[in-house]
């Protein structure tokens, strides 16, 4: 099966009802447990590579292995998604190497660490979405710093994220500047921030309404039904998995994550797609510690990596069958980037904000 674009996928989310997890990847060991996982649901797949996936990994070996992929599982449609786009050129080598979707995320400067004004967010966006639509790509833009209400701020992930401590206000997505940023970018699909952030270290205590904002989200939603909305920072970070990490010798402080029940509650309200990273790398490296401790003169890396793959395995399948993936990669005919590119062209799927037409 062909690859397929993020915003292809999404509509079909969205006449369905359903959310796609979106598993960040470096290697091949996390590629196939996610990719199984899938197979073994039915479900359909976005792989998401940051730049820090692409530095560490290659773009050719990121494209070539994708490659891989869709021939080992032809029946999984698959999207491969740039996470956090920093410029233009990041977006754009990345439609050269194959990604079917980028994300421009305008709301830091090309430092990746700096609050960006609105105007600039609004332009650059707006720059990368005639960039990819032109070729029949996808774009994800992002309204908001993601970061944690609580601690007033975020962690960085792969070099991203904003150093310091940010506003409550550019901490929450405003619904109104919502409205104005589709209309002006004409993004597929919509990051919004509402507290969460990246890392396992999120939350200090199991959140509540004052440190993660779902109400931002059904807001946003109201005003905008036909858009695709997408969680950020959304690993839950299991207790089985931080209690496995730490009993074969981690030293993880006790956190909490995103619940998985307040993502469903999102899925209910447009949210579209949810990424997790943390909970994958955690499923893993608890899997590595456990053989590390319980086989002291194990060297061959196969014997840490099959394990790894497992519970990454476990991880996923039980994240496509909670947010309603399960089931529908067999009945989605993917759509060639060519047919989405005169789709764009013919002005038939432009995002459906209300008096978009009138406001253009």
């Amino acid at each position: 099966m062909a690859r397929i674009t993020l915003r292809q996928l999404l509509d079909d989310a969205a006449e369905h009802g359903y959310g796609v997890p979106a598993f960040n990847i470096n290697n091949m060991e996390q590629a196939l447990g996610i990719m199984e996982a899938a197979a073994a649901v039915d479900a359909p797949v976005i792989l998401q590579a940051s730049r820090g996936a692409r530095s560490y990994a290659n773009d050719i070996m990121l494209a070539k292995m994708v490659e891989a992929l869709e021939e080992m599982y032809p029946q999984i449609p698959l999207c491969l998604h740039l996470d956090h786009g920093n410029e233009e050129a990041t977006c754009a080598t990345a439609l050269r190497y194959g990604f079917t979707s980028v994300m421009m995320d305008g709301s830091l400067e090309a430092d990746a660490k700096t609050p960006a004004s609105y105007d600039y967010n609004v332009a650059i966006t707006r720059r990368v979405v005639d960039l990819a639509h032109w070729v029949g790509a996808s774009v994800e833009g992002e309204l908001g710093v993601l970061g944690s209400l609580e601690q007033g701020g975020g962690e960085q992930e792969d070099g991203h994220g904003v150093i310091g401590e940010v506003s409550h206000d550019q901490l929450l997505t405003d619904p109104d500047q919502a409205v104005d940023f589709v209309r002006a970018t004409r993004v597929d699909a919509l990051a919004i921030a509402m507290g969460t952030s990246h890392g396992a270290y999120k939350f200090s205590r199991k959140p509540d309404g004052d440190i993660l904002a779902m109400h931002v989200i059904e807001e946003i939603h109201r005003r905008m039904p036909g858009v695709h909305l997408v969680m950020h920072g959304s690993s839950s970070v299991p207790q089985e998995l931080q209690d496995m990490f730490n009993a074969f010798g981690g030293e993880m402080p006790q956190t909490w994550g995103v619940p998985v029940e307040e993502i469903v509650r999102g899925i209910r309200h447009g949210v579209r797609k949810v990424n997790i990273d943390t909970d994958c790398r955690l499923a893993m490296t608890a899997a590595f510690r456990k053989v590390a401790s319980e086989n002291r003169s194990e060297f061959d890396p196969r014997k840490f990596l099959k394990p790894a793959m497992e519970g990454l395995k476990t991880l996923c399948r039980e994240r496509f069958e909670a947010f309603g993936t399960a089931g529908h990669a067999s009945r989605i005919k993917v759509v060639p980037l060519p047919e989405m590119a005169r789709r764009y062209r013919a002005g038939s799927l432009e995002p459906k904000v209300e008096g978009l037409a009138a406001a253009a």
